[in-house]
């Protein structure tokens, strides 16, 4: 069994690699730009003074500190016109644009003089100063100037970042009107008709033939997936990040606070929610199945069939707001409280986990969440357990034992019992993994603090790191189920062997 087990831990190395490339593919595609997050994520912190001081140069540190500055993979594959140093243009409205450009004309090198000469533009632009020019010409109206310089900002933009080619014409229209002789900016005049000669270039010197042409660009190691999956081994003790294999899933979006920090203290309180919920299924529910079998289309079994179903049917939302409703109230029967897992005055954190004060002080906490986690899997469980009893129970062997004068219960518990856990176990390897996910609409009825919470809010504010890392986190547990399922197959059933 050893040697199955190393082999099957060697097997997931492409697992895990398969996972983390999926999760990373998510990450990179995701809305919004991951530095814009965690700027606002800072200003938010810091207020309003903080956000308004945030300057490129900020922006540009940060993306060198996560390695958002970095090819995204070791290798990338494009055509002979790409150009294979297009992942630093920051902005990623700009390079989805000069992507655009690049296949529709396929000359970079024009490409690049038409985005430089527009750079050039919106900086000349961006120069300009109101105050002087309304202080040096009073018969100037500051508002319509103001309004008339914001138009051109506005549209400079949209050539940068739209790569829609009916919508840049339109941009152009409105450029020519508020760039002329004519208007309160004759120095923006002579780098416009420069952006427009490098725009009309662009189709003189168009070479698309090079989008034809496969090309392999080689990165090495110093890539975006290298960093995200391994960090910065060769410099640990001073890495900005240590990678998902050492447990660095990066910062959250929402507060820049470290993921690997947040999530270890939420995963704690689901896995013990949900172990406790899976234990007591389980020590209910297969009691229930065997004896469903042994009574079977009796009216007890038809009776606990029709009751478990009852059970089933229920949806768990509702479940929980009713147990709230009637024993959490204090207009019914306030007999638990309604929300948290512990009282924040009267806790006491030093606690250990198996002391028995910290067990009566969050015991009542948790009675109302484990019933609302725990009875749909009664149905579930005991009907899986019956059906696999009944098949045993029809074997030859069970029929031999029974011959032998063994008692009904050594031929049940020791016998038959043993061979029909094995669908048990299989459920098991995929209830294995939402231990550590917990259950949202649980959690964030009764206000406990756990994973399906944070998953919650992660959804809301977008905070895809997070989301990234309980993916990833969901995938490698995933793995371990089914491990331990094959290992508790050949424990129960003799006729299993891994050799």
């Amino acid at each position: 069994m050893l040697k199955y087990t190393l082999k099957r831990l060697l097997a997931f190395i492409p697992m895990i690699i398969a996972i983390s490339l999926i999760a990373f593919i998510i990450s990179i595609n995701a809305p919004g730009d991951p530095v814009e997050s965690l700027t606002k994520a800072a200003g938010n912190e810091g207020g309003a003074e903080k956000q308004s001081g945030t300057a490129k140069k900020d922006k540009q540190k940060l993306r060198k500190k996560w390695g958002l500055d970095l090819p995204l993979f070791y290798f990338s594959v494009s055509d002979m016109a790409s150009c294979d140093t297009l992942y630093k243009v920051q902005d990623r409205d700009q390079r989805e644009n000069l992507e655009r450009l690049i296949h529709e004309f396929g000359n970079w090198s024009a490409v690049n003089k038409y985005y430089k000469s527009l750079l050039e533009l919106q900086k000349e632009q961006q120069n300009i100063d109101i105050e002087s020019m309304c202080k040096q010409d009073t018969t100037l109206d500051k508002n319509k100037v103001n309004e008339a310089l914001n138009q051109i900002g506005f549209n400079i933009v949209g050539l940068l970042e739209e790569n829609k080619k009916e919508l840049v014409n339109g941009k152009y229209e409105i450029l020519d009107k508020l760039i002329s002789a004519e208007t309160y900016f004759p120095e923006l005049i002579s780098p416009y008709k420069l952006v427009v000669k490098k725009r009309e270039s662009l189709s003189k010197k168009s070479t698309k033939w090079k989008t034809y042409i496969p090309s392999i660009n080689w990165y090495g190691i110093n890539s975006q997936y290298h960093w995200w999956v391994f960090g910065d081994l060769f410099h640990s003790k001073e890495a900005k990040r240590k990678g998902i294999i050492r447990g660095d899933f990066g910062v959250s979006y929402k507060d820049s606070q470290p993921i690997k920090n947040k999530i270890w203290d939420k995963v704690g309180i689901s896995f013990t929610l949900s172990l406790l919920s899976i234990l007591i299924a389980y020590l209910i529910s297969l009691p229930i199945g065997i004896y469903s079998a042994y009574k079977k289309d009796s009216k007890i079994d038809k009776g606990i069939s029709l009751v478990l179903f009852m059970l089933y049917s229920l949806p768990s939302f509702f479940v929980g707001t009713v147990l709230l409703l009637f024993f959490a109230n204090p207009d019914t029967l306030l007999w638990f409280p309604e929300s948290g897992i512990k009282d924040p005055i009267n806790y006491n954190p030093d606690w250990s986990i198996f002391n028995w004060e910290r067990i009566q002080h969050q015991l009542p906490y948790l009675v109302l969440p484990l019933i609302t986690y725990t009875y749909s899997s009664f149905a579930f469980l005991s009907r899986i357990m019956r059906v696999g009893m009944i098949e045993i129970v029809s074997q030859d062997y069970i029929r031999t034992a029974r011959a032998k004068g063994l008692s009904e219960n050594k031929v049940i518990l020791k016998h038959a019992l043993r061979n029909s856990l094995l669908p048990i176990i299989t459920v098991f390897a995929a209830i294995f993994p939402m231990c550590v996910g917990g259950s949202i609409i649980i959690e964030v009825i009764f206000s406990i603090p756990g994973m399906g919470t944070e998953m919650f809010n992660a959804i809301l504010n977008y905070d895809y790191p997070m989301i990234i890392a309980f993916f990833t986190l969901i995938g490698f547990l995933t793995m371990i189920g089914y491990l331990v399922a094959d290992l508790l197959y050949a424990v129960v059933d003799p006729r299993i062997s891994y050799k």
